[in-house]
C-alpha cells in the first residue's frame, strides 16, 4: 500500500498530457511512482477515479486531481523547488493564458486535423494550427522572452504544456505534410533547447513509436476518449 504521501501519476508512458506531469516531475527531482495503463482497455479502478475516464491521474496525499494543466500547478505548489510559474503577478497570469492557448486553441487542432479524413477539414484545421503556431511565434516567445523558454533561460510549466504536442508535429508531417513556416525561428530554436532537456530525453517517445501510434488519428480508427472529445461532430 503507497505511502500518503507518495506521488503516483497513472497513465500510459504514450500520453503526451502526461509527458506534461511527468516532465515536471522529474525537474523538480522527487521520486514518484509511475503506474502504467492501458488506455484501450482502461480499469475499473481506473474508471472509478477518473470522472471521464482521462490520463493523467495523480494520487497525493488521499487526494485524487486529473487534468495535467491542473496536476502542474498543484504539483508546483507542493513541490516549489524549481518554481515552474514566474513569481510577478503579471507574467505569472500571462503564463496562466499560455497554458489555456496551448490546451483551447492549440492542441485541438492537432488532433482535429489528425483525424479528419476529407481535405476540407484538414485544411480547415491545418488554417488554425498555423494561426496558432505564429501567435506562438510572435506574440508569445519573440514578446516575452529574453531567454530560450518562455519567459526567460529555464523551463516553466508553459515549456511542459507546449512541448508535447509540439513534438508531435512529426506525425502531422508524416500523414498530413504539416511543416512549420519558415519564420518560427524562435518555435524551432526553442524546440532544439527543450530537446536537450534531462526530463524530455527521458520522456520522448521516437519519432518512428510517434508515426506508428499515431496512425489511429490518421485513419481516424481510434476509439479513445481524446479521440472521440475531439471528433468533429
Amino acid at each position: 500500500m503507497l505511502s500518503t504521501d507518495t506521488i503516483e501519476l497513472i497513465s500510459s508512458t504514450t500520453c503526451p498530457f502526461a509527458q506534461r506531469s511527468r516532465m515536471v516531475l522529474m525537474t523538480k527531482g522527487v521520486d514518484f511512482k509511475f503506474t502504467e495503463i492501458s488506455l484501450d482497455a482502461k480499469p475499473d479502478w481506473f474508471l472509478q477515479i477518473s470522472p471521464y475516464a482521462k490520463v493523467p491521474v495523480l494520487r497525493h496525499r488521499d487526494g485524487v486531481l486529473y487534468e495535467s494543466a491542473v496536476i502542474n500547478e498543484y504539483l508546483d505548489d507542493v513541490l516549489p523547488e524549481p518554481p515552474l510559474l514566474p513569481k510577478d503577478p503579471i507574467k505569472r497570469a500571462l503564463a496562466r493564458i499560455w497554458i489555456a492557448f496551448a490546451n483551447d486553441r492549440m492542441v485541438p487542432h492537432v488532433y482535429k486535423m489528425m483525424l479528419r479524413q476529407d481535405k476540407e477539414g484538414q485544411e480547415a484545421h491545418r488554417e488554425r494550427l498555423m494561426e496558432a503556431v505564429l501567435l506562438m511565434e510572435h506574440d508569445g516567445l519573440r514578446k516575452l522572452s529574453d531567454g530560450p523558454f518562455w519567459f526567460g533561460d529555464k523551463p516553466n510549466l508553459v515549456d511542459f504544456t507546449f512541448f508535447p504536442h509540439v513534438q508531435r508535429f512529426v506525425v502531422l508531417k508524416h500523414y498530413r505534410n504539416f511543416v512549420l513556416p519558415a519564420e518560427c525561428v524562435r518555435l524551432r530554436a526553442w524546440i532544439d533547447v527543450m530537446n536537450e532537456l534531462p526530463a524530455v530525453k527521458a520522456t520522448k517517445p521516437t519519432d518512428e513509436t510517434l508515426i506508428r501510434n499515431w496512425s489511429k488519428y490518421a485513419f481516424n480508427t481510434s476509439t479513445g476518449t481524446t479521440a472521440r472529445d475531439m471528433r468533429d461532430i
